[in-house]
This record gives structure tokens, sequence and C-alpha cells, in this order.
């Protein structure tokens, strides 16, 4: 007899309330965006019979546009703190039995003892722990980082990510593409030219968090180390990685993607990306805004289209809402259930603050597959040195992991240039 596995009532207890908050949430989420839409219809009417909107009319519909965003932030958070592991370990109730690694770690945050985890590195022969000292996150802690790193940070949930244990990847690639050609069965085979290559070099950077910490909260043997360590520096390794990896220089950081040479797409060539251009500066051609979008939508090739995302900033996102395409469908679409993605013409919208406001000139919008237009090369290795003696009574964390990034293929996005 098949029997259903049981839970626990404190399980249901804390699961409950969360799931109807989420749920609840992405109600309000849902009535905000029918008000949205009933303001902005009135306010297109009025445009079309008199040339302008009232006032009223345009404030309403800005208002409800801001009350979408603080609904759409809300329902982001509840979404990413239903994904989080209860207090404790794992989500069945059951304490999984500690590595050798994640004890001897344990021991060291808790009460500074190096003796166990520095003989395990010597014995290990770990060439990953910097000079400046500290030690390597046991396994299971520095997956939990990356967990909550693919959760949060916009970019990275969207590329390539490739860990190695160098300090640089290099990848190699063709720039006159494979040699091949058609032969019959018995045909000669001629010999095809040797290929040019190149090489893209991915050097990954420093990043560092400082999380402190109470000696009671060390001392509490309930506190979950893993997960304690994940959500303080989350937030600090999103923010500024999700920054670089769009606008970043390459000098100490990540090369982001809007910081390579752009070109018209008509002109394009390998090593810049290509741009294709609203027809107006600052913004959308009136009524038009939509033929902007399909321009850059079929600038991609069928193969990097098919799984295409658009990248934009919240403000951008709130101005394309409002568009429509001939028939008077919004062209911008509310994701179909919590924790899902808006889309716009069909295809999911991510949203990166990083990304330039719509201005003269700006490239606000980006769309490609970023999966094969940008890489993330994560360093194997997350390291802490403790320091319970530069801010007492607190302990300090001084986390760090190195990362880089750069686009590997510039065939496969484009950015929508608002100019003329």
């Amino acid at each position: 007899m098949h029997t259903m596995p049981m839970t626990s009532p404190e399980t249901k207890a804390a699961d409950a309330p969360r799931g109807a908050e989420t749920t609840d949430a992405f109600d309000e989420f849902m009535r905000a965006f029918e008000g949205f839409r009933e303001a902005n219809d009135e306010r297109l009417a009025q445009i079309e019979r008199r040339m302008s909107a009232d006032t009223v009319t345009q404030d309403k519909a800005d208002r409800l546009s801001r009350a979408m965003d603080e609904q759409e932030r809300r329902l982001e958070r509840l979404v990413l703190k239903g994904l989080r592991p209860p207090v404790g370990g794992a989500s069945d109730g059951a304490m999984p039995e500690p590595s050798e690694h994640r004890s001897a770690f344990e021991s060291y945050v808790r009460g500074g003892d190096e003796n166990r985890i520095r003989r395990l590195e010597e014995k290990a022969m770990s060439g990953l722990a910097g000079q400046d000292g500290g030690f390597l996150v046991p396994p299971e802690t520095e997956t939990e980082i990356g967990r909550r790193l693919a959760a949060v940070s916009p970019i990275r949930s969207i590329a390539s990510v490739r860990t190695v244990s160098s300090t640089v990847l290099r990848k190699p690639f063709a720039v006159n593409g494979a040699q091949t050609g058609w032969v019959g069965e018995a045909d000669a085979r001629p010999q095809t030219s040797a290929p040019q290559l190149s090489e893209l070099s991915f050097p990954t950077m420093e990043l560092y968090a400082m999380p402190a910490a109470t000696a009671a909260l060390l001392d509490d043997a309930a506190i979950d180390l893993d997960r304690w360590l994940g959500e303080e520096v989350e937030q600090a390794f999103a923010t500024q990685e999700g920054a670089a990896f769009v606008t970043g220089d390459g000098v100490a950081k990540p090369k982001g993607f809007m910081t390579y040479p752009t070109v018209t797409e008509a002109d394009w060539a390998w090593g810049k990306v290509g741009t294709v251009a609203t027809g107006a500066a600052g913004g959308f051609l009136p009524g038009l805004g939509g033929d902007a979008l399909i321009d850059l939508v079929y600038a991609l090739k069928g193969s990097y289209r098919q799984n295409a995302t658009f990248v934009m900033n919240r403000r951008t996102q709130s101005a394309v809402r409002k568009l429509k395409d001939a028939d008077g469908n919004y062209l911008w679409a509310p994701p179909s259930v919590a924790g899902g993605r808006a889309s716009l013409m069909g295809f999911p919208v991510v949203e990166a603050e990083a990304m330039p406001d719509i201005a003269a000139g700006a490239k606000a919008i980006a769309f490609g597959d970023f999966a094969r237009f940008y890489l993330v090369v994560d360093r194997q290795g997350v390291r802490v040195l403790r320091d319970p003696y530069s801010a007492k009574p607190y302990v300090l964390f001084y986390t760090t992991k190195r990362v880089g990034g750069g686009v590997q293929d510039f065939d496969a996005a484009k950015l929508l240039a608002f100019t003329v």
C-alpha cells in the first residue's frame, strides 16, 4: 500500500503562510496591472482625441505604474524567500551529516579554531587561498552562495557561467569560420585552408563582502552557517557583479557588455555590438514604438532569437509597458505565475538596474541570446577570513570570490539606440 510522506505540523505552519503571502502579492500585482491598463487606455484615447493627455490622467497612469513596480519588487522578495531552505538544514527536517571540511569550517567560523581546517587544506595542498590569508569555504557553502547569486543577479541568471581553477580563462575562436564543403562519394577531397584563430581572454577579479556577526549568533547552534553566510553576501555580491556585467570597464572588475564598441547593424563586424535606431532622439516615434522593437528583434539571427531575452532597467520597462500594437494590444505582458518573468512581444524581460535610462543617444534596451552572448567566469573557491579584532565586539568575515566576464559572441545580441 502506497503511503504519502508525512509533513510535520511545524513545516505546514511555516509553509502555508509563505505560499499564501506570495499568492496575495501576485494577485495585488495583477490588480495593479489592470488598473494601470485602464488608466493608460484613457491616456492614449485622450492623446488621439486632442493630441495630449489630461494631467490628472497622466499622473494616474504614472502612479499606477510605480505601484506595479513596488508590487513586483515585493513579489520578487517573497519568491526568493520561498526558495530559501528553513533554518537548521534540509527542508524535510532531517539534518544532513556534515562533511569533514564543513565541520572544520564551522569550528573556525564559530570559535576561530584554525587547526582543523588548516590541516585539511595542507593535506589537500590547496593553492586557492590567497596571500591575504583566510580559508576556503566548504563545497556546501560555496554551492549555497552560487545558488543565491544565480537567483538574484540578473545577468548571471541568463548568461553562460563557467567555473575555472586558474585566474584567466582563454577561449580560442575561428575568425573566418570552419572550412567545409560538399563532395560526392567518389570525389577528391580538396585540402581546406587553415582556419584563422584568435583568442578571447576572461581574467577573474576579486569581489569581496564583509558581513558581521555577534558572538551570540555564532554561539547559537541552531543557526545554519551556510544559509547565514549566503544571505549576508548575496546582495553585496549580486549588486556589484550585476553592475559590472553591464557597465564594468574591465579594470579590477569584469568587462560589461555595454562598454564594448558599438556600430549600426548594417555595418556590424566582429568585436562590436550591433545597434538598431528608434528613429527619434531620446524616445520612440509616436505610435511606432512597436515597430522599433520589431526591428530590434529581427536584427537578430533566427538561431539566436529562439532563446533571446530583453534586458532593460525598471524605468525603461515602465515606458515600454505603455506601448501597443496596431490592433490595440499591449506589447508588454505581466508574468503568468508568481516568480515568472514579464514578457515583451513574447520574449522574457530581465531587469538590470545598471542599464541606462531612455535618453538621446542612449542604448537602453538589449535583446539577445545571453547564454551565447555573455560569459561569466567564476574561479573555484570562496575564501573567508575571520576578523574578531577590527570591530569589537562584532566578528567580521572578509569573504572574497574571483569573478570575470565578457562578451563571447558579438553577434548574439543587439542594442536599441534612442537616436534618429
